[in-house]
């Protein structure tokens, strides 16, 4: 029999990540242990106290049956706890948090809720697939708009067709970002909330790594204004749970109550005793600061690295990114093979990967992205071979 393949799926590139891993793979077939800076997959393990309380939990949620669809109401009151103790912020757990499986799953998921065939979402270019593709699977056009390093990796809403914007159902927006490692200031989301509210478009705000920050702590979004509102949040990068698939959405109880119509028919709870080990992770700020430390030690030794060949300094506030301007003469493509070549062996993504063309312009191009999330041992010896590098 012939097997077709949907539209929707033909529709879709490769995902990056995917390519990335074929590469480490083709590295290791010839001998060579590539050092891992791809991926944002932290290779430490997740503090005791999180696995404890997660062990614990199997022995308490024993005969418990399927997780709630949208949480435990003691996971949903700490979230609220969590979310008034760090940004000030006060949710109804019962109404304006629900918990997800994670943020990717929650992200693709959720245009389902609001978006209909032609109707289009606004998302930032580059960026974390997931925004553009939960639309495509919906039958949604996305609309991407270019993060330039002369706009402070902010996007010009000013620059969208006013055709556009009548059709915008939902607006993407991330920070600290990924990649860029781009701050938002208060000033910009205070323009992306008259945006949404002038032109009846909700504003989604993936903030998976508002705990992911050097110096100043970002806001969230939801401090400014909850109606029209809706943030993803995960504790994958906050506390090294990417294994565990929890996070949460938050907002206008409006929106999450049109999400927990939809979630039922996608996907199911996430783990009542998962949920016990992200009660865990919310309760401490120990760990949190600790990881902090942990990612800082390796961003200096990576900035250092860099810009002892003779590269810009890249020094980012936040994320556990390095958005690594490439040397002249380089595209993206070109550096990331350098790096891979074999006395050197770092594996990075380009930039160009993470982006898509628009209006003539790819902005991932001349970037190459780290993950800072090798041991920091290998961080070292990464810097050694990148200090090493005739560019």
């Amino acid at each position: 029999m012939e097997i077709i393949i949907s539209d929707r799926v033909n529709a879709i590139g490769r995902y990056a990540f995917a390519d990335v891993d074929n590469i480490v793979m083709e590295l290791k077939k010839e001998g060579i242990e590539p050092i891992d800076f791809g991926v944002g997959d932290p290779a430490l393990p997740t503090p005791d106290l999180i696995r404890n309380a997660c062990k614990e939990g199997i022995e308490k949620r024993k005969s418990s049956g399927y997780p709630s669809y949208i949480g435990d109401a003691e996971f949903r009151k700490k979230v609220a706890w969590w979310s008034r103790k760090r940004f000030g912020i006060d949710l109804n757990p019962e109404s304006e948090i629900m918990s997800t499986i994670g943020s990717k799953e929650a992200i693709f998921n959720f245009p389902e809720t609001f978006i209909n065939p032609g109707d289009y979402t606004l998302a930032l270019n580059p960026g974390y697939p997931a925004w553009s593709r939960g639309t495509h699977f919906a039958e949604g056009k996305t609309y991407l708009l270019n993060l330039l390093p002369e706009n402070n990796y902010l996007p010009d809403l000013k620059s969208i067709p006013s055709d556009v914007v009548r059709k915008v159902k939902l607006l993407w927006i991330n920070y600290p970002n990924n990649p860029t490692t781009a701050f938002s200031t208060q000033l910009f989301y205070e323009e992306v909330l008259e945006f949404g509210e002038q032109n009846n478009i909700i504003i989604a705000s993936d903030e998976s790594y508002t705990e992911n920050y050097y110096d100043e702590p970002p806001l969230s979004i939801l401090r400014l204004k909850k109606n029209g509102v809706v943030v993803f949040q995960s504790l994958s990068k906050r506390s090294n749970m990417t294994c565990y698939r929890v996070g949460w959405a938050a907002g206008d109880s409006r929106i999450i109550n049109a999400y927990k119509k939809v979630k039922p028919n996608i996907d199911s709870g996430t783990a009542t005793f998962i949920q016990d080990a992200a009660i865990a992770a919310l309760d401490d700020e120990k760990h949190v600061e600790k990881l902090r430390d942990d990612y800082r030690i390796k961003r200096d030794i990576i900035v250092d690295a860099f810009t002892a060949v003779g590269l810009p300094n890249c020094e980012p506030k936040g994320t556990i990114y390095i958005w690594q301007r490439v040397p002249k003469g380089y595209s993206s493509l070109d550096m990331a093979k350098k790096l891979l070549e074999k006395d050197t062996a770092v594996v990075t993504t380009p930039g160009s990967w993470l982006s898509q063309e628009v209006q003539g312009i790819n902005p991932g191009e001349g970037f190459i992205r780290l993950a800072l999330v090798p041991a920091l041992e290998k961080v070292k010896e990464a810097a050694k071979r990148i200090k090493n590098l005739k560019l």
